[in-house]
């Protein structure tokens, strides 16, 4: 299969049912580890280029949503496939548990400031997202308010990709058992063991609670302007393959183009 198909594959269709268990979080589509290595490298060069045409125009921006079963690889995939890009167009914001004046206004409030300006990539590191997960499985508001974010969420972004932000998000999905070779690694490698916290295991017991609140997730909230994409993420090389070339792609599509210079360069003369 050739890797400019994984868009289309992994989309996720407006309104379709989803049924994680049924997803086979090691699947590759048929592609290897060594052919998924050169079409990266190709996908980061490509996301170079695009990145500074996106600069260069400054009218619009680009918004990146990573979420995620904890230890899913967002920061892996940040690492791996944002790398060849200027630092200075990119902006990577964290949402953690809100605080100060976060937690004194609404819960879109910090989402919408953290929104990259036209000329930036913005890149997600979970998201306001949570707001339908975390807070839906510890019961942190009532289920009646919850359960409107949904469409207040679709609003928000159909009103940002109205405005000028091309919307792109990623669920990576990996199976329990991955997630629990994953917390052993973390806990058996003293560079890596500082990442792992008992959070994590108290959360793993609300599995199921959290893949049921990421199914409506992903089958109430994937749009035509603000898609979801559920990319297997047991094989981080695929991982990495699948988001870099969809990226590239929404990217592409785009058609940026560098502005025309503000004058007549011809005439222009150096003593």
């Amino acid at each position: 299969m050739q890797p400019e198909k994984l868009g289309d594959l992994l989309r996720v269709r407006s309104k379709a049912k989803i049924k994680l268990a049924d997803v086979d979080a090691g699947e590759t589509h048929g592609l290897n580890k060594e052919v998924a290595g050169e079409y990266l490298a190709k996908n980061v060069e490509r996301l170079s280029v695009l990145q500074y045409q996106l600069y260069a125009e400054a009218k619009r921006s680009v918004l990146v949503v990573l979420q995620g079963i904890d230890a899913g690889g967002k920061d892996g995939t940040i690492r791996n496939v944002m790398t060849g890009m200027n630092p200075q167009g990119v902006r990577v914001m964290p949402f953690k548990v809100p605080e100060g004046d976060e937690k004194r206004h609404d819960y879109l409030w910090r989402v919408h400031k953290a929104v990259p300006e036209f000329g930036e990539i913005g890149i997600f590191n979970r998201s306001h997202y949570e707001e339908v997960l975390v807070v839906r499985v510890h019961n942190l508001v009532p289920r009646a308010m919850w359960s409107e974010r949904y469409e207040q969420i679709n609003q928000f972004e159909s009103m940002l990709s109205a405005n000028g932000t091309r919307i792109v998000k990623f669920m990576l999905y990996i199976s329990k058992d991955e997630q629990a070779k994953r917390f052993h690694e973390r806990l058996d490698d003293p560079a890596k063991r500082w990442k792992f916290s008992i959070a994590d295991v108290k959360e793993r017991q609300h599995w199921d609670e959290y893949i049921e609140a990421y199914e409506e997730m992903l089958e109430r909230c994937s749009t035509k302007v603000a898609p979801w994409y559920l990319i297997p993420a047991n094989k981080k090389w695929f991982r990495n393959l699948a988001v870099s070339q969809i990226l590239a792609d929404a990217m592409e599509d785009m058609k940026l183009a560098y502005p025309e210079p503000a004058g007549d360069l011809s005439k222009i003369e150096f003593e």
